[in-house]
């Protein structure tokens, strides 16, 4: 379970030369005629949110993907460089990469095929006659990476933490969520009729006339109804204890009977796994009940639907434009498809990543960056040990277990120190949809070798070139790739108080992460374990509702809502990390007395101004209501105002004196860290 920043991005700092300070805030952003105290992220990027129009081909426009076309410009040039070079040695990342982005761009060849790469898929689902015949199928779906029925992986075990188990997981909608089919909301209506015209559309594609394709629409959208009645919500999701379920065969064959599990393990190539987490338990117990009373012509339509539409984007133009019609105009607000080649590079980057991201690394990332980075995470965890040194509502035994946590922390930055072996993965200039396939493939199988190994815990769950941080809690790990180790975010001669309004809190919002209300739950060694006492769970919660009852008040767009619990955990390492960061800082500037105002902007209002900035981000309307239904990050305009009203340090460096709209009573304000 990775817990990522997602839209945030991580700085690289040290002290930096104040006689070469750059300007350390853009005040062209500022909108003066908002008061900071009413509405500090309009106050913060009010021109900018006005100068900065949303691109045709995106669905909202912030900082993130500033920095992403960016980095996009130079993982282009060495796409394009790596297809050039077709005498690259066979086996290299080079050749892999340039093989890939070749046969990728060759729209020519693609265009002319059609269809015809799922040809034989179609035809060898269209003669299934059994229920064997359907798992058997839905087996072979998941190895080529076309996600039906339910979810496989490999992954640690959440109470063995050293070892790596089978994992089963709801799954097999192709609505965003399960919320989608079930809900009475205009909004939600209309998207399941769009989503009812995508597929008919799609069908239609493959030769079946409009009728009949309406007709075999309702009866798969039946199928995944009764698939998201059996599913969780986020919220549930988001419990380990409830969502942790380790079982035998034998177990799991009670659990869900009409299914053949030792055929299906079989099937996938791995004959020998003896315990499986079932992530969901209910949802396998209907979807048991389905292989029985479901006929096997709707399962057939059901798995041509996975087929199809898990194959689309490596088809030709009609159904590329299809799928975008829907899964970007309708879900997210966006009026144009990106070019070819940044779709291609998004594969490559999802299917072979450290292939792509070892040359990312060594045409841009410096070799001392790491050291640098290191020690203002060193910076921030020593903040952070004093602060758990002082609460009041952690009591001693807690505190040292605590303790123990915060020192046992890995922190991976920039790039692996063992980079993925891609040595099996066939790569030629062939074909792009089989390239796709084989990728698919290698990336399924390797989750089957991985079970019942130990954990590699040199492993990474992103790679170098993704503008993002994570904290991992089975690893107990914080985690910031090279790509957003780099300006615009991070300027080496910007003044201190940026680099920690930046860096410091998400290095810190990273930390805390360790300790909300997921994170709290593992242990020091990454193991699913309650180690805190139960008057020391019972005080922290009731510091977390004040958060939870803060972000539910939040309206987003119309009259939805944020979900307080949903997003609970990033809005506790928000308020964490900026807590843990100004603690820094505060030490930086008893130290420096020279870091004076600048622009007529003390250190303190360039720190909460260089936090609300990284958030800046303009959002269409389709975007920001999928993004609340579905994400656990609060959208950027609440994560820029959220946490500062908890903080008396804000009210005191904007003088909001008990005023202003933002402004809480102290007995409304959370303080957690």
């Amino acid at each position: 379970m990775i817990r990522s920043i997602v839209l945030f991005v991580c700085f690289l700092a040290l002290a930096t030369a104040q006689s070469k300070q750059t300007p350390a805030i853009d005040t062209a952003n500022i909108d003066p005629s908002v008061k900071p105290c009413d509405d500090f992220n309009r106050y913060a990027n009010g021109r900018w949110l006005k100068n900065n129009p949303i691109p045709a081909e995106y669905s909202s426009w912030g900082s993130f993907n500033e920095l992403t076309e960016k980095n996009n410009v130079v993982l282009k040039k060495i796409l394009e460089a790596a297809a050039k070079n077709s005498s690259a040695k066979k086996g290299t990342p080079e050749q892999k990469i340039g093989d890939i982005y070749a046969t990728g761009m060759d729209s020519v060849t693609i265009e002319k095929l059609g269809y015809e790469p799922i040809k034989k898929d179609l035809a060898r689902i269209a003669a299934l006659k059994t229920y064997d015949d359907v798992q058997k199928e839905i087996a072979y779906l998941q190895t080529i990476g076309a996600r039906s029925a339910f979810g496989f992986s490999s992954g640690q075990d959440e109470k063995d933490s050293k070892s790596v188990i089978a994992q089963f997981s709801q799954g097999g909608l192709g609505l965003p969520d399960r919320d989608y089919y079930l809900a009475d909301d205009a909004k939600s209506k209309s998207i399941r009729e769009e989503y009812a015209r995508y597929m008919t559309t799609m069908q239609t594609l493959i030769g079946d006339n409009e009728a009949t394709a309406k007709a075999n629409t309702e009866r798969v959208v039946a199928v995944e109804t009764r698939l998201a009645k059996a599913s969780y919500t986020r919220v549930e999701r988001r419990d380990p204890e409830k969502n942790y379920n380790k079982m035998d065969q034998k177990k799991l064959s009670e659990l869900a009977p009409n299914i053949n599990w030792k055929k299906y393990f079989t099937a996938i190539g791995a004959d020998n796994v003896s315990a499986i987490d079932v992530g969901q338990p209910p949802f396998f117990k209907e979807l048991s009940a389905m292989m029985k009373d479901v006929s096997i012509d709707d399962w057939k339509l059901y798995l041509r639907w996975k087929l199809l539409s898990g194959s689309a984007s490596s088809l030709s133009s009609p159904f590329v434009a299809e799928q975008f019609r829907f899964g970007g105009t309708v879900l997210t607000g966006a009026k144009e498809m990106q070019p070819r080649w940044k779709r291609v590079l998004a594969v490559i980057n999802r299917t072979m990543g450290e292939a792509l991201g070892k040359l990312y690394v060594d045409e841009t990332f410096p070799p001392d960056a790491k050291q640098k980075a290191k020690a203002m995470v060193n910076n921030l965890i020593a903040a952070f040990r004093v602060h758990i040194d002082a609460l009041d509502w952690m009591d001693d035994a807690t505190r040292k277990a605590a303790l123990h946590k915060l020192e046992s922390f890995t922190v991976k930055i920039g790039y692996p120190d063992k980079w993925e072996d891609y040595t099996k993965l066939n790569i030629d200039r062939q074909s792009y949809f089989d390239n796709l396939r084989r990728a698919n493939q290698f990336a399924f199988d390797k989750d089957v070798d991985d079970i019942g190994k130990p954990v590699d815990r040199l492993k990474w769950g992103m790679s170098p070139q993704t503008v993002n941080a994570y904290y991992n809690p089975n690893m107990n790990e914080i985690v910031f790739p090279a790509a957003i180790l780099q300006p615009p975010f991070f300027d080496p001669n910007a003044d201190e108080a940026v680099n920690y309004g930046g860096m410091g809190a998400v290095i810190g919002h990273e930390l805390t992460h360790g300790f909300d209300d997921q994170g709290s739950k593992y242990d020091a060694e990454g193991n699913l374990k309650e180690w805190w006492t139960p008057e020391t769970r019972k005080r922290f919660d009731e510091r977390t509702a004040i958060v939870e009852h803060q972000f539910d008040s939040y309206v987003a767009i119309d009259s939805l809502h944020v979900n307080g619990k949903l997003t609970l955990g990033e809005n506790i390492a928000d308020l964490g990390g900026l807590t843990i960061a100004y603690s820094a800082l505060e030490k930086v500037l008893s130290q420096k007395p020279n870091l004076h105002t600048i622009d007529g902007l003390t250190p303190p209002q360039r720190f909460f101004l260089s936090w609300a900035q990284v958030w800046r981000r303009n959002s269409r309307d389709e975007a920001l209501r999928l993004q609340v239904r579905t994400d656990p990050h609060s959208p950027g305009m609440f994560r820029a105002n959220g946490p500062i009203s908890n903080m008396p340090d804000f009210y005191r460096a904007f003088e909001c004196a008990g005023s202003g709209k933002l402004f809480r009573g102290e007995s409304e304000r959370a303080k957690i860290w």
